[in-house]
């Protein structure tokens, strides 16, 4: 288990064998508690609100743990902060977790946090400082606690790990304890990863049969965040590649019969999607206890953000082929609401709120909501329900230039309206209808809409997904966001899925 940041660059794949004590022999579900087999986080990405950065997973007791860096400059970065749940769908937050006034050598840039349990405590790994040269102070540090929450205090005064060894620069670390009670971690930045043991009492170091402290393990293409898991008595690393801070971060991996490799490089586990999101990458990997379901939780930056810290932690499904090779993930779209909150959308007049799993619109002249999507083809699926006898709402897509007012964006809209019709039209500061055709709409029935759209081409079904109602040949808009709309009556949405074509 465990992830890790990179010094210059703090991103990187983390991943888990989910057991209770972090090893690699199946643990029981937690009891009374539903299995959550889900396509993607289907409550939405990303899945918990603020700039976070390098998710670590664990799993104590009845909950799903991650513990994040915050997503800030490094000399805000002196704090560490926790998301817990009962089901990977509602997360609370644990602030503070780990600060420096508990870690008397850090200063700035604490970062890539692994957690592990074991002797009946709670062990944090953490970079801090950031270190340059084996003539600063910092590079890997332990902390420990009673509770998973913490708080976690400095273990033993000092970093674990304070020299640049192989290359590797003290970053990134993961925390991997293997089925016969071995405990490993891999870490490394600037291109260059080790690999340690560490004492059964998990704050000092080992060695290795043939009496070294440090093996290097680089795989080709590393840059940093080395993450292990174990599965069918393979053992994966999985590392970050590329710049951090710029769009094509992702993730790759390789396999092995040893937890010290030789370890190949295979190929791409994650990737940015230009219709999704950038700098998809620093990820760990959850393994819910007893079955063999598989995610990977990992940060990316949001399509229409520059700034290098606004980074969002996600999850979506991770799956192995039967030769056990790990299949390329693809970063889904959804939102049910069930988690209580629109985190992810950013709306544009109107009022809008989460509850009762629906995504709940009051009554406006043109109140839109939008996901930070750029799809040019895709199918988009939407639950509408109007709430009066008057109006219309529906699905926006293919949005660019949005502001707040009725037609005040460049886009296509696609509703049902109160007094019976399916609509179709584009708007561009003013509104040009496209089509309508009539249907029953009654105000409180829940009404299933799907847009297809292939180049110049948009389909629009309503409830019968068998026949398109309507099918138009359009060429204004190409690509931009997705998002949902109220006109003149308020309107609840749910069951959002946006995918390529």
């Amino acid at each position: 288990m465990g992830h890790k940041l990179a010094g210059n660059r703090r991103s990187r794949i983390t991943v888990i064998t989910l057991t209770a004590l972090l090893i690699t022999s199946v643990a029981p579900a937690p009891a009374n508690a539903a299995v959550p087999d889900y396509s993607t986080a289907e409550a939405g990405n990303p899945f918990v609100d603020g700039w976070y950065a390098d998710p670590d997973v664990a799993v104590y007791g009845e909950k799903y743990w991650v513990f994040p860096t915050s997503s800030r400059p490094y000399a805000e970065q002196t704090y560490l902060d926790a998301f817990s749940s009962p089901d990977l769908v509602h997360w609370t937050k644990h602030p503070n977790v780990l600060t420096i006034a508990d870690v008397p050598w850090a200063r700035r840039a604490v970062w890539a946090p692994a957690p592990v349990q074991r002797n009946g405590k709670y062990y944090l790994y953490f970079a801090a400082n950031d270190i340059q040269s084996n003539s600063e102070l910092g590079g890997i540090g332990v902390a420990v606690a009673d509770k998973p929450e913490g708080p976690y205090q400095d273990a033993i005064g000092r970093p674990l790990i304070s020299q640049f060894v192989n290359g590797a620069q003290p970053i990134d670390q993961d925390v991997f304890i293997d089925s016969d009670g071995q405990a490993y971690m891999y870490y490394g930045g600037w291109g260059h990863a080790n690999v340690v043991r560490l004492n059964s009492d998990m704050t000092s170091l080992g060695q290795f049969p043939d009496g070294s402290t440090y093996k290097e393990i680089t795989p080709s293409n590393y840059t940093e965040g080395p993450q292990m898991l174990k599965r069918n008595g393979k053992y994966y690393l999985m590392w970050s590649e590329d710049y951090w801070g710029g769009p094509n971060y992702s993730v790759s991996y390789a396999m092995a019969d040893s937890p010290t490799g030789p370890f190949t490089r295979i190929g791409k586990v994650l990737s940015q999607d230009s219709a999704v999101a950038r700098g998809s990458g620093h990820n760990s990997v959850l393994n819910v206890p007893g079955t063999d379901i598989w995610y990977i939780v990992y940060h990316r930056r949001p399509l229409s953000r520059t700034d290098i810290n606004h980074r969002q932690v996600a999850y979506d499904r991770m799956s192995f082929n039967a030769d056990g090779t790990i299949q390329p993930v693809t970063m889904k779209v959804k939102d049910n609401f069930d988690d209580g909150d629109a985190v992810g959308w950013t709306t544009y007049g109107g009022s809008w709120s989460s509850s009762r799993g629906r995504y709940e619109a009051s009554s406006s002249l043109g109140g839109k909501a939008l996901l930070d999507t750029n799809f040019p083809d895709f199918t988009y699926d939407a639950d509408v329900t109007l709430r009066s006898a008057n109006g219309d709402g529906g699905v926006v897509f293919r949005v660019t230039q949005p502001t707040t007012g009725p037609d005040s964006y460049r886009g296509y809209y696609a509703g049902i309206t109160a007094s019976g019709q399916v609509l179709l039209g584009k708007a561009d500061n003013s509104w040009t209808p496209l089509r309508t055709v009539p249907m029953p709409v009654r105000p409180g029935a829940r009404y299933h809409l799907r847009v297809e759209a292939v180049g110049p081409t948009i389909k629009v079904y309503a409830d019968d997904m068998s026949t398109p109602k309507i099918v138009v040949t359009d060429t204004s808009y190409s690509s931009g966001a997705n998002g949902v709309r109220v006109y003149n009556t308020a309107a609840s949405f749910d069951n959002i899925s946006v995918s390529h074509r």
